[in-house]
């Protein structure tokens, strides 16, 4: 019998599905209460925003925006709807990007992929992200506190120490970065300490390869499990498993309304399609309304075999942001989706960057039902007047080109 979070994570899909949707106006109007989202928001009238469609039509804010946002309003650029003084902590990222941390339980949402992992009251936690300006390392503490696990605060680096406090103390889990495990454990195999005790990882901030997985399970540390999360959102999504094997997928937090939209738009895509991950946040003291993270991502269709009935993606797939200079001039994801607005014939777009560097070239790749020379006269056309550079326009199959998420291919040699 599988042993879950809470009830939550096995409603049933259309039961979550509605009572986030129902949510949906109250969360509007809160967050309309911040300077910084009223301005977004400006003249969005609350209770008619109560189901996808209509959440859809919402302007995007992206993360890669904060930095401007929080120069004009310190220090969350009025997106926060609690006064600094009201909150636990305050974060500085590189940028600098400032975070909030409230003083609610488990604020982060972090204690469902510590319990996925099979974290329960009275084990140990090596705790090794990072304490320092960050909220890693405190999303873990939170996440702990809720489920009754010990936390020894290592922090990253002092590779030595921390092999001796798993030595000395016996931690049951290990979380962190996936690489640093890694050197934690050929430190102890290479000072003969003994960490067997060590049985269990969740890691993140960074990929998790297949090959470094089956790493660390053939050096002692058999449920190795990986989650997303970002220093805005908090806990996004996770995996799970069923007797030590990992299931397909992340599962997404309760908490939380996801959309997979295509670069450099608002436009949702269909399920599977990869795309930028848009993350709506039900967090009272820093609502987040269709933020797009700057990764990409893909939904995976179906329930995960643990019986979690929320969506599920298929984890990190890279960056959404692929802006590239062409010819010493930026070409932008949403100038290519404006081409293709342009014309609607055009049922999926791809640009390719070829060429040596000083000498370069583009050409559109465009799926569509109705090649013919005017359409492509008319794109090239369109391309120019969009861009302000020169560039062919070639004709594909549908469904030929690479469901990757990639509205820029940079093909160039830089050798």
């Amino acid at each position: 019998m599988h042993d879950y979070l809470d009830a939550l994570e096995t409603r049933n899909p259309l039961s979550r599905e509605q009572a986030l949707m129902n949510r949906l106006p109250q969360l509007i109007a809160h967050a309309q209460q911040a300077p910084g989202w009223s301005r977004i928001l400006q003249g969005v009238h609350a209770p008619e925003i109560r189901n996808r469609a209509a959440l859809a039509s919402l302007p995007v804010t992206r993360k890669s925006e904060l930095k401007t946002l929080q120069s004009v309003l310190r220090p969350f650029g009025g997106l926060s709807t609690a006064a600094p003084h009201e909150l636990a902590r305050i974060f500085m990222s590189p940028g600098p990007i400032f975070d909030p941390e409230g003083r609610g339980a488990d604020w982060w949402r972090f204690a469902r992929p510590l319990h996925a992992v099979g974290l329960r009251k009275g084990q140990l936690i090596q705790n090794c992200f990072s304490y320092h300006f960050t909220p890693a390392a405190f999303m873990v503490e939170s996440a702990a506190a809720r489920l009754g696990c010990t936390v020894i605060p290592a922090g990253t680096g002092q590779t030595e120490m921390q092999v001796q406090a798993m030595a000395e103390l016996k931690p049951d889990a290990y979380i962190g970065t996936p690489s640093f495990l890694k050197i934690i454990i050929e430190k102890a195999q290479d000072s003969g300490a003994d960490i067997s005790s060590l049985q269990k990882a969740v890691v993140g901030a960074e990929a998790l390869p297949p090959s470094l997985r089956l790493w660390l399970q053939q050096h002692g540390v058999p449920h190795v499990l990986q989650l997303y999360a970002s220093a805005d959102v908090g806990n996004i999504a996770y995996e799970t498993m069923t007797e030590g094997e990992v299931h397909p997928g992340m599962v997404l937090d309760e908490e939380l309304i996801l959309e997979i939209v295509r670069p450099g738009t608002g436009d949702v895509l269909p399920e599977g399609e990869v795309g930028e991950v848009v993350l709506t946040s039900f967090n009272p003291d820093y609502p987040l309304i269709r933020f797009a993270t700057g990764d990409l991502s893909a939904i995976l269709p179906g329930i995960s075999p643990c019986g979690r009935t929320n969506q599920r993606i298929r984890g990190w797939l890279g960056r959404a942001d692929q802006t590239t200079k062409v010819k010493g001039m930026f070409v932008h994801p949403s100038q290519i989706a404006e081409v293709q607005k342009r014309h609607p014939d055009i049922l999926k777009a791809r640009l390719v960057v070829s060429g040596e560097m000083g000498n370069d070239s583009m050409s559109l790749h465009c799926e569509t039902l109705t090649p013919s020379e005017h359409l492509q006269q008319a794109i090239v056309a369109s391309l120019r007047d969009i861009t302000k550079l020169r560039g062919e326009v070639a004709f594909v199959s549908p469904a030929s080109l690479p469901n990757d998420g990639k509205v820029i291919a940079d093909m160039r040699s830089y050798q």
